[in-house]
């Protein structure tokens, strides 16, 4: 048996889990309009800076019992939920892309490997920051939909083309598909209940999402965070956590279904299509 795959799993793995304690700075201070360089990492309660050996990911937290070390406070376990989410769908996303598809094309997943954590990462944000303060920042949604645009000129299999031009139409139209088809369902909400029903945020998230993954990819995202979104609206209206007319975020239902797409959305239409011809 070789120890190798097992090896560079646990390298992959670690590294998520890095870039995860990364994505909590992000979370907490681009909410704020802070800088995510500056200053370095400290405590929110008591301002002390976190030294390294109480930083190190995952490991830190369960050392410290999700306390602070200097002032005693308790520390939210969406930091640690955050790391583990990280480096857990990385793990899974390099599992996919090395053994899944095996023999690799072109060292194709050497490619979409980065691309796609960093889509994940971003949706991990994203969903954090809308859970909190409902709200998607613009560096996420208007910068996931130039880098998105950019990639499918650079790297056309992103979006299964052979082409820039063929790569490039089909950014565009998904981001377009995306943006209009929430747009409207945004617009109609707000006619009939005369109030805010979408965020514009959700709107711009998706259409980053349709340019890096294409016009099917928007309308498979659309259907599964608005049968997931339902489906949690109406258990917390009956657990009488929330009203009928209470703001429910739906970034992370979209963010879901964007991740859900990456691992398997083409895998799930091929099945829903074989269904349907009987």
């Amino acid at each position: 048996m070789s120890w190798l795959p097992i090896y560079l799993d646990f390298i992959v793995f670690a590294f998520g889990a890095v870039i995860g304690s990364f994505l909590n700075v992000c979370v907490h201070r681009m909410p704020l309009e802070q800088s995510i360089v500056t200053p370095p990492s400290h405590c929110p309660h008591c301002n002390e800076r976190i030294c390294w050996t109480d930083n190190i990911p995952l490991v830190s937290y369960l050392a410290l019992r999700g306390k602070c070390r200097h002032c005693g406070t308790r520390i939210s376990p969406h930091y640690f939920l955050v790391e583990l989410l990280t480096a857990v769908l990385f793990l899974l996303m390099w599992l996919k892309l090395t053994e899944w598809n095996q023999p690799p094309v072109h060292g194709i997943y050497f490619l979409k490997g980065p691309i796609y954590w960093m889509v994940i990462a971003g949706l991990i944000v994203a969903t954090f920051i809308d859970f909190e303060h409902y709200i998607i920042p613009n560096e996420i949604t208007f910068g996931g939909l130039i880098v998105g645009l950019l990639l499918s000129a650079v790297y056309p299999p992103l979006l299964d083309a052979d082409t820039i031009k063929v790569s490039l139409m089909r950014s565009v139209l998904g981001a377009l598909v995306g943006g209009v088809a929430l747009l409207t369902v945004a617009m109609v909400g707000q006619l009939i209940f005369r109030k805010e029903a979408m965020g514009m945020g959700d709107v711009k998230l998706l259409a980053a999402i349709g340019a890096f993954f294409g016009w099917q990819a928007t309308l498979f995202t659309i259907l599964i965070s608005s049968l997931l979104g339902g489906v949690v609206g109406l258990i917390l209206v009956f657990v009488r956590r929330k009203g009928w007319q209470s703001r429910i975020p739906y970034g992370p239902y979209i963010a879901f279904g964007a991740v859900l797409w990456m691992f398997c959305g083409h895998e799930i239409i091929n099945w829903y299509l074989n269904l349907i011809r009987g």
